[in-house]
């Protein structure tokens, strides 16, 4: 029985975790795959569609300069509506907490198309906090047919908000398929290759690994104003204060982040600001940093894969297993906080070595597949039966 399914995503973010997916639903004979991309991030989602080879059957190029969230969720529904009437896909796959996914699944759901929510069951206890990501979650599970959990933490908090078992699966995350699949190729990049990329200074150094590496990344909603500023305060502290550590921040394009970092970090000798890098770069930098800090979500689940502490500037997350699994720390945006624990666990080599040696709670990336092969045994079958022997190995490697 041929399968139409239609994936869209908007943002660099999503475009990482449904690589695997799009390229897994490609690969199979009897799937017709499409993909639909809003370019909510135009410049880093093209980035990473380059990477992964995939052309969008439409792009809806919805990003303007100054754009609310009002605007841009009703361009969005507007739009995917469209696609969605053209196509007329047996199911729609949306992936995460972006309004992407929430606008997008409201006009599957509007257009009576059953839902696919990759990465569903993410939970921060906060309907404020990320803002407006955990909002948009939260309206996506009221209305998604199939429920993609990475996790059986995340299908439990599903259960509990009456959701029936039946139409969760635990898969692992799919940022752990697309993270091993670009380290691959990172390592055959040559030394000439990053140099020209990062500058023969930095990429040198980085190399030798003098002194110890700080990787940054900040630009959560909710931090904006005294959080950014607060954060990029402790950042220029450590700085003054460890000159023989580095640290390395991929400036986000958002005035709200560029303005306090320029301002309060530019004239530093050991802070690189640097533009924001395509998913190979920022893989490359993740391997030879010594921690990460940051208010990103994907990144708590992909740091881990690689040994690597993550410190995370907010008050909440939804990555709860991460927190629990030991591999993720919150420590909010108080600037003296953020310095007391980056120099505790860069200071602590026992510390360090408990926080990097943690086994990844979200999978060991064989996530796409196992979507893949639930999606046509629902679609077959027209519900998410046990597992066969593939999926439930692969749902046992998560916690």
């Amino acid at each position: 029985m041929s399968l139409r399914v239609l994936s869209v995503f908007g943002t660099r973010p999503e475009a990482i975790k449904m690589a695997p997916i799009v390229r897994a639903f490609r690969a199979r004979a009897g799937v017709t795959s499409r993909v639909c991309v809003t370019a909510q991030h135009r410049e880093m989602l093209d980035q990473v569609l380059q990477i992964f080879a995939i052309e969008p059957d439409h792009d809806l190029n919805l990003m303007l300069p100054g754009q609310d969230l009002s605007a841009l969720t009703g361009r969005i529904l507007n739009g995917a509506r469209d696609v969605i009437r053209q196509e007329r896909p047996d199911l729609v796959i949306v992936q995460g907490d972006t309004t992407t996914c929430m606008a997008t699944a409201l006009a599957a759901f509007y257009e009576r198309v059953p839902i696919a929510h990759v990465e569903a069951g993410l939970r921060s206890g906060r309907l404020d906090a990320p803002f407006p990501e955990e909002a948009n979650r939260c309206v996506v599970s009221r209305i998604a047919n199939i429920h993609f959990a990475p996790t059986r933490q995340a299908k439990d908090n599903l259960v509990r908000e009456g959701i029936a078992p039946d139409r969760i699966a635990v898969t692992g995350n799919t940022v752990i398929d697309a993270l091993l699949l670009t380290r691959d190729r990172v390592e055959h990049h040559s030394a000439h290759h990053w140099a020209a990329q990062f500058g023969a200074d930095l990429c040198n150094m980085l190399e030798r690994q003098e002194g110890k590496v700080i990787l940054i990344t900040g630009h959560r909603r909710e931090n904006f104003g005294q959080g950014m500023q607060d954060l990029c305060g402790a950042i220029r502290d450590m700085a003054l204060e460890q000159p023989d550590w580095t640290f390395v921040y991929p400036v986000h394009l958002n005035p709200n982040v560029q303005g306090p970092a320029r301002e309060v970090l530019g004239d530093i000798a050991n802070i690189h600001l640097i533009a924001p890098l395509d998913y190979m770069s920022f893989v490359w930098l993740m391997n030879r940093c010594d921690i990460l800090l940051t208010d990103s979500g994907g990144i708590q689940e992909e740091a881990p894969s690689l040994g690597k502490p993550v410190l995370v500037m907010r008050d909440v997350t939804e990555r709860v297993e991460a927190v629990e699994a030991g591999t993720v720390r919150l420590v909010g945006t108080d600037r003296a906080t953020i310095r007391r624990e980056v120099e505790r666990l860069l200071t602590q080599p026992a510390l360090y070595r408990q926080m990097a040696s943690v086994a990844n709670p979200y999978g060991t990336g064989n996530s796409a597949v196992v979507i893949a092969d639930a999606v046509e045994r629902w679609h077959e079958a027209g519900t998410l039966e046990p597992a066969p022997r593939k999926w439930a190995a692969a749902a046992s490697n998560v916690a």
